[in-house]
């Protein structure tokens, strides 16, 4: 079954037994979802109001970035969950012959190699979110200011617990497989971190008011 054809109560329990999937991964890319939600409503209530016209331009651009994203993250929490049981196929391929170990050996990189570009595609959606944040903090209907800074904290931990299921997917890798995601990581970890205080910090002057 799809995680999002689930009741939350449904979800919960299978996060929370035994099972590899749902995972790490899988909760990360459901939290941007949650994040991208939160940022949704803030903006309803943004738009068309004329107490909070000033915002009326960031709220439609985080909406525009926000609204697909509803979707993609629910299709990222399974093709997360997905990669994971592919790489775990991989490892049960016969390896008799030289040619098994060969095949089962390109089939674990291949895996692999999925199993990160998965929560990159996570971490690269919640980054952007983030970055649309801190405007919308500050521009945006005063009285949800802290409804976006949940939402950060959710697109945070969405990014950077995707992260680490990048990087323990790399490590497991040759050096020269997933060489554009290793060159990415430094500049997007950067961006997530000083995005996500940006929006605290915008919260935090709006509470002040």
């Amino acid at each position: 079954m799809n995680w999002m054809d689930m009741t939350l109560r449904e979800y919960q329990a299978a996060l929370a037994s035994s099972s590899p999937t749902p995972g790490g991964g899988t909760a990360a890319a459901i939290a941007l979802g949650q994040a991208s939600a939160l940022s949704i409503m803030v903006c309803d209530l943004t738009l068309g109001r004329e107490k909070w016209k000033e915002g009326w331009s960031h709220a439609e651009s985080t909406q525009l970035l926000a609204i697909p994203m509803l979707n993609r993250s629910g299709e990222l929490a399974q093709a997360d969950s997905d990669a994971f049981d592919d790489v775990v196929a991989s490892f049960r391929l016969p390896k008799e012959s030289d040619d098994e170990k060969n095949a089962r050996k390109n089939a674990i990189r291949d895996t692999t190699l999925r199993a990160a570009e998965v929560p990159f595609e996570t971490a690269q959606h919640a980054m952007n979110l983030l970055v649309k944040l801190p405007s919308l903090a500050k521009y945006g209907n005063a009285n949800a200011v802290t409804d976006v800074g949940v939402a950060s904290l959710l697109a945070s931990a969405a990014a950077k617990g995707a992260l680490f299921n990048v990087e323990i997917n790399l490590q497991s890798l040759p050096e020269n497989m997933g060489m554009e995601l290793r060159q990415q990581l430094p500049a997007m970890k950067e961006r997530i971190r000083t995005s996500a205080r940006e929006v605290m910090d915008e919260v935090r002057l709006r509470m002040e008011d």
